[in-house]
């Protein structure tokens, strides 16, 4: 029988199922809420706060930054690897990573810059350097590009070090400002999560199912990218078999159209446990969980979202960093912030509202609350706005 979920009850399980129907307070562990999310996706970019940051802020307002590299580097109860991108997972997750192991192993071998590396003994070079010295970054090497240099080449060392990372031989001791130190993974890696190796269609089950519990609710295509770690023709061969252990459910999407999905065979429980979501407006990372597949974002909250920090400023429709802003079931707006850590300011350069929302004093109230909240996280004094504190209409 398939199950029909209006477009407000599939917003209120997707948000419960990500953490942000509750208002982010209390004492839920940062591991716990890595377990919940499956994963924490990494960035570079320094705007406000890393995005893996804000991500687990967003979730326990009492996080700070230093408690993601504790984790990492002194528990080690999590691990760094590449799902659609950089993530941390949980390190009791290991076992089940063997085949993204090789399946990025395979990929890069297909490049001729790493197969000459092999020849040319380059990483048995570098693990011999890294075995008798201890963790290393990129600084510690100095091979050089040769010839022309094109947009995203690296060096023979960081490739060598990044292919030997894809492929598990290699693992993140720790990270220094966000500079990455490769180690031996079975000086990272606890023992007993190195031995033995599970089947791959067990391990292909375990993430479809993690990825589908997550979900809640999701296409074929939905969970195939939810880890990244298995093929379009993978999750339909496993949908085949364990089609009678699901449920089959129709989403009303924001435009009032109706999409098949597969969901978990508690969906029913699911929906019943499902709770309102806080009405406190929240600023929300562009590469949260609850955002980064813009499709879904599209399809269930009719917010259609892209971050422009690879679009020339002449042709950005918005800024360079612009957060969406959440509250209760709805993406309300979005607004342009940056940290000034020097300065000690929190600086909001603009801000709009979405078609059809008013720009309430008390909306406004919730904002600054929010504002607020955020500049705690990163020691800002004082929040700048260099812009009007009434929204600008998203049209």
């Amino acid at each position: 029988m398939t199950i029909r979920i209006s477009n407000r009850e599939a917003r209120r399980l997707w948000l419960n199922l990500q953490g942000l129907a509750e208002a982010p307070v209390g004492n839920t562990g940062i591991l716990e809420i890595i377990k919940k999310l499956g994963f924490v996706q990494l960035d570079s970019i320094r705007n406000v706060t890393r995005a893996h940051h804000h991500i687990l802020w967003s979730r326990n307002q009492s996080y700070r930054e230093p408690m993601i590299e504790h984790l990492l580097a002194k528990e080690r109860s999590i691990f760094e690897h590449f799902t659609h991108d950089a993530s941390v997972l949980p390190m009791e997750y290991y076992p089940m990573w063997n085949r993204q192991f090789e399946r990025l192993e395979a990929h890069v071998s297909r490049s001729e810059a790493y197969r000459k590396a092999k020849l040319n003994g380059d990483h048995q070079a570098i693990k011999k350097r890294i075995e008798a010295e201890g963790p290393l970054s990129t600084h510690a090497f100095d091979s050089k590009i040769l010839g022309k240099k094109e947009m995203w080449d690296r060096p023979p060392h960081k490739r060598a070090l990044d292919h030997m990372w894809y492929a598990g031989e290699l693992a993140t001791s720790h990270r220094s400002n966000f500079v990455k130190y490769y180690d031996l993974r079975e000086r990272v890696i606890p023992q007993y999560h190195l031995t033995g190796n599970s089947a791959d269609s067990d391990q292909i089950d375990w993430l479809c199912r993690g990825a589908l519990d997550r979900l809640g609710f999701a296409t074929p295509g939905e969970v195939q990218r939810f880890w990244g770690a298995v093929s379009a023709a993978e999750v339909r061969s496993w949908l085949a078999v364990v089609s009678d252990q699901l449920e089959v459910a129709e989403i009303e999407t924001a435009a009032g159209d109706w999409m098949k999905c597969f969901a978990p065979a508690n969906l029913e429980a699911l929906l019943n446990d499902a709770t309102a979501p806080t009405s406190r407006l929240r600023i929300i990372n562009p590469f949260d969980p609850v955002a980064r597949d813009r499709d879904r974002l599209l399809r269930l909250f009719g917010f259609d979202y892209r971050i422009e920090i690879f679009v020339p400023p002449a042709k950005r429709k918005w800024g360079y960093y612009v957060y969406p802003l959440l509250e209760g079931d709805r993406f309300v707006g979005r607004i342009e912030i940056r940290s000034d850590r020097k300065k000690g300011l929190l600086e909001v350069k603009q801000l709009w509202a979405e078609n059809g929302v008013t720009w309430t004093n008390a909306r406004e109230g919730k904002l600054d609350a929010e504002l607020s909240r955020l500049a705690r996280l990163v020691d800002a004094k004082a929040i700048d706005w260099q812009c009007s504190r009434q929204a600008e209409p998203a049209g």
